[in-house]
């Protein structure tokens, strides 16, 4: 792909002064495609911590234990109404000053990287949100459904498991996917701890080359599309899953 249309920017270049240099130069290029790469790998990864966190903390609401219920309650107020930028701050400095260090051959690394923290991080922000959607998805289930997995003799977990959450998952995806697709979008702050995602990677070139409006642009344009076809899939899984007398 780079050989092809390396020719066609540096000749846009030449003859207007438009400098996406991530197009004709090899070593821009391939910073650019690590980038991106890496870009997506954390979004899927923090909408796969958020959801599972979801999915169990929605459990953990419904605990016999109080002290479960409290913490659980603390742990969503606590990142619902704090910004994600500041929680990826306190991960990264905070957390992050007391995570041993491995040796990487006559030097010391963090055993948890600026990658790690991100996903810990975004994860659990979306988590928190993905809790209280979850349990919304769990109280429209009708008890009457609930009652006759009951006298069929399944056991609390076995209800949440088989019969509650596969119909929660249904009636919450909605909104589930509203708050995806805004965690797929809020994963571009990675860049405050140095994760050379998108927007860190970009920033750099610009730094480097001086074409501020060139880049910006390709960085709209590319989240612009990862989020769109997200969106689209989600849209499609929400058609699919679709429970005739449900909404």
């Amino acid at each position: 792909m780079f050989e092809w249309m390396a020719p066609a920017f540096a000749s846009l270049y030449k003859a207007t002064g438009w400098n996406f240099i991530v197009f004709y130069e090899r070593y821009e290029y391939d910073r650019f495609v690590d980038g991106a790469m890496l870009s997506i790998g954390l979004i899927l990864l923090c909408l796969v911590l958020s959801i599972v966190i979801g999915v169990l903390g929605a459990w953990a609401q419904g605990s016999r234990s109080r002290a479960i219920r409290w913490g659980m309650g603390a742990y969503i107020q606590g990142f619902r109404n704090t910004p994600p930028v500041v929680q990826l701050l306190f991960f990264y400095f905070g957390f992050g000053a007391f995570v041993p260090q491995v040796d990487a051959g006559g030097y010391y690394e963090p055993l948890i990287t600026a990658f790690g923290w991100a996903v810990i991080s975004l994860g659990i922000f979306g988590g928190a949100f993905n809790v209280e959607i979850f349990r919304a998805g769990l109280e429209a289930v009708p008890r009457a459904t609930v009652e006759g997995a009951e006298s069929l003799g399944f056991s609390r977990l076995q209800i949440y498991a088989y019969v509650t959450l596969p119909l929660a998952f249904r009636f919450c995806l909605p909104a589930l996917s509203n708050n995806l697709v805004s965690l797929a979008k809020t994963t571009s702050l990675a860049y405050v701890i140095a994760v050379p995602e998108m927007t860190y990677t970009l920033n750099q070139v610009w730094s480097d080359n001086v074409n501020v409006p060139e880049m910006m642009i390709l960085l709209f344009l590319f989240y612009v599309v990862v989020v769109s076809l997200l969106s689209v899939f989600l849209g499609w899984l929400e058609r699919r899953l679709a429970l005739s007398g449900f909404g």
